[in-house]
């Protein structure tokens, strides 16, 4: 009799403590009243929240995102760029170029980040691509080829409005998530304060990316508006090793805009993890070694179970309960003579965590179990 109240007492406990779980996985989603907005790991590129995130919207000056990554990559930081006419009088902000005054590239990066100069912007795609209609098919190209953008299209460098340009809060993730791996990038829309000393123009600029002082975290990186946008702003932040990236489009003004990014990264912090295999893991499956090619991240909510398997044709998933968050290319390294592990015929699965409710049950199972 005693040990059926045992019995029944270890599944009153792990009752209760499931609906504690539950309760605790239903957590409170972020307060967004934006257009389009997106929240993704920087690190493994998997979307932790997103609303309208493949619709088409206008992005103004987060364009110069694409535009300084291409010109910190195609280009020669000090190279002197000679402005021209038409930079000199594009409409919108500036940084005040001269006609005929000659600027070293990364100057002209910082003024079109910084201080979202679209007089910057316009010469450094004549710099690099001979004119602003050769540029923008080089900002397609390369958001394609380089950040894997699907539904975007872009006619300039620097966001002014034009019916045909226009991005999807995925494709700027994606875009930034790039662009946030270049150091020299990172570097420059982490910068809240920078002496400028140009020809008609000398002054401190400080950064329009207000979140850097906002929110503790923050690390960039662009804001942007015209008024067929809105107020647009991409942001990162990093915590404990998990990056963050969120995106938010046409937002009512700009305190909406950073106050939604804030909800965003604080959702991300307080639910998820960063996670990684590490490359050169190995594998043994039906006999057969494999290897993890290269490191894996993923991004998993707290408290995941994780599981690993490797297939029959020699890929591994990482799973949790909801379905498959990655995959990793495996490579064969050497058969054994071993028989084949794992509970499944043709699948190995490693399981990195136990449940916390197996390990409650085996506690109390050890402590009354009797031979």
């Amino acid at each position: 009799m005693n040990r059926i109240w045992i019995h029944v007492l270890i599944y009153v406990l792990l009752f209760t403590f499931s609906i504690q779980e539950g309760m605790a996985a239903e957590d409170k989603q972020p307060v967004t009243n934006s257009e389009a907005v997106i929240l993704m790991d920087g690190k493994s590129g998997q979307v932790l929240y997103e609303k309208n995130s493949d619709k088409r919207m206008y992005p103004a000056s987060i364009t110069k995102i694409l535009t300084g990554i291409i010109a910190i990559e195609q280009g020669e930081l000090e190279d002197k760029v000679t402005v021209s006419e038409r930079a000199r009088n594009v409409d919108g902000t500036r940084v005040y170029l001269k006609e005929g005054e000659e600027v070293p590239l990364k100057k002209l990066i910082q003024g079109l980040l910084m201080n979202s100069g679209n007089d910057a912007g316009i010469a450094i795609a004549e710099h690099l691509s001979g004119s602003v209609e050769n540029f923008a098919q080089v900002m397609n190209t390369f958001a394609e080829e380089k950040a894997g953008t699907e539904n975007s299209n872009f006619t300039n460098p620097h966001g002014l409005f034009n019916k045909d340009h226009y991005v999807t809060a995925r494709d700027m993730a994606k875009i930034t998530k790039y662009a946030m791996q270049n150091e020299t990038f990172k570097e420059i829309v982490g910068t809240k304060k920078l002496k400028w000393n140009g020809e008609e123009w000398k002054t401190t600029i400080i950064n329009h990316n207000r979140l850097l002082w906002r929110y503790d975290d923050a690390t960039g990186v662009k804001t942007g508006w015209v008024t067929k946008s809105g107020h647009t702003l991409v942001g990162t932040a990093e915590r404990g090793g998990m990056e963050l990236i969120a995106v938010v489009l046409k937002a009512k003004n700009a305190e909406q805009s950073y106050r939604e990014a804030g909800n965003l990264f604080d959702y991300g912090f307080e639910n998820y993890e960063s996670a990684a295999i590490p490359a050169g893991t190995t594998y043994e499956q039906d006999g057969v070694v494999y290897e993890l090619e290269e490191s894996l991240s993923y991004t998993r909510k707290k408290g995941t179970v994780m599981t690993e398997k490797v297939t029959r044709k020699g890929y591994l998933l990482v799973e949790a309960d909801n379905g498959i968050l990655t995959t990793g290319k495996l490579s064969k390294v050497s058969e054994t003579s071993g028989e084949p592990v794992g509970t499944e015929k043709g699948e190995e699965v490693k399981d990195k965590d136990l449940s916390w409710k197996d390990a409650i049950f085996q506690w109390f199972a050890s402590l009354f179990s009797t031979k």
